[in-house]
């Protein structure tokens, strides 16, 4: 006689409930993968070696850290705040700190009708949903916040409005300072002061 087939045992995942051999492809692989390494190493032997690479780095990092640390106070003090400021994007290039400064510009559409673009406001703090409110009272015009080309945000008012707007922006909000607002003339950035 033939024997009888035994069930498969399957290991099921405690994070995503799929089975382990599927977790790669489930919802949140991130959160799953200290469980696939304690319960499945097998099943994912790439996942140990990272996570083996990881604590290495972890203790070769502290090791240097305490060796710097113990070597002298003032060395290792001025060297800390230089790593924060500069921020590093995939591929080694290096982000630049945007300029503080509310760039004005005014865009013909139509012939006769003009839309006045103010970028930039959100850098000193300031919220574009109230203040595309405030410049609409103000001026009796239609004002919305849209996504510009280089998909940061920007108000958009309707009319020409460039040269009243700087003595509104600057007694509206004073930590703008009008020396921070330029102009857009002729594909030219213009101070407004």
């Amino acid at each position: 006689m033939a024997e009888k087939p035994q069930p498969v045992r399957v290991l099921y995942c405690a994070i995503c409930s799929l089975p382990a051999e599927y977790c790669e492809f489930g919802p949140d692989f991130e959160k799953c993968k200290p469980w696939l390494i304690q319960n499945a190493p097998d099943l994912y032997p790439d996942l140990v070696k990272e996570a083996n690479a990881k604590e290495a780095d972890k203790v070769s990092e502290q090791l240097q850290s305490t060796s710097i640390s113990s070597g002298g106070g003032d060395g290792a003090a001025s060297s800390a705040p230089k790593q924060e400021e500069v921020k590093r994007l995939p591929g080694g290039k290096i982000k630049k700190k945007e300029k503080q400064e509310v760039v004005i510009e005014k865009v013909t559409r139509n012939k006769r009708k003009c839309i006045t673009t103010v970028k930039g406001l959100d850098l000193f703090g300031v919220k574009l949903s109230d203040a595309s409110k405030k410049l609409g009272k103000k001026f009796a015009t239609g004002a919305s916040v849209v996504k510009g080309p280089t998909e940061k945000e920007q108000i958009d008012v309707q009319g020409d409005i460039a040269y009243d707007i700087v003595e509104f922006i600057t007694d509206t909000w004073p930590d703008v300072p009008e020396t921070a607002i330029f102009f857009i003339e002729d594909g030219r950035k213009v101070p407004a002061a």
